[in-house]
């Protein structure tokens, strides 16, 4: 009778170094995915935070129109007035943020350019938004 052999092939399945390597090349790639999905997150809340403080110029500018020419300033100088106030607590993406408002304007004959200045900090670093308008006294 003839006798069987089975050769064992070792050419079957990954080992543990291959394993090991595909791993490392997973893990490389998966923290990339999380730096950009962080990088996306602060772009994010720099942009709501952005539009927060455009309305907040934007509800300003609404009560300083409102208000008509006479009641604008309380002029500090002859012609020019410079008011600021902190808005403390306005909510952005389920946080607080706080915003500073500061209000300066010129008398220019029957008219008072308004300016609105609106600054918050992000990371350290501060941002602006600006508005501005003119307010003509009218003759009643």
């Amino acid at each position: 009778m003839g006798s069987r052999t089975t050769a064992v092939s070792s050419d079957r399945g990954f080992t543990l170094i291959e394993f090991l390597v595909a791993i490392v090349i997973l893990m490389v790639g998966l923290l990339g995915l999380l730096q950009a999905v962080n990088i996306s997150l602060n772009h994010n809340l720099q942009n709501q935070m952005r539009n927060e403080g455009v309305i907040v110029a934007d509800e300003e500018m609404a009560r300083v129109i409102a208000k008509g020419y006479e009641p604008v300033s309380s002029a500090a100088a002859p012609g020019i007035y410079t008011h600021t106030y902190f808005i403390n607590q306005r909510r952005v993406l389920n946080a607080f943020k706080n915003f500073s408002v500061t209000l300066t304007g010129t008398t220019i004959q029957n008219s008072k350019q308004v300016n609105v200045v609106v600054t918050w900090r992000h990371k350290g670093v501060a941002y602006n938004h600006e508005a501005a308008t003119i307010i003509t006294k009218t003759n009643q």
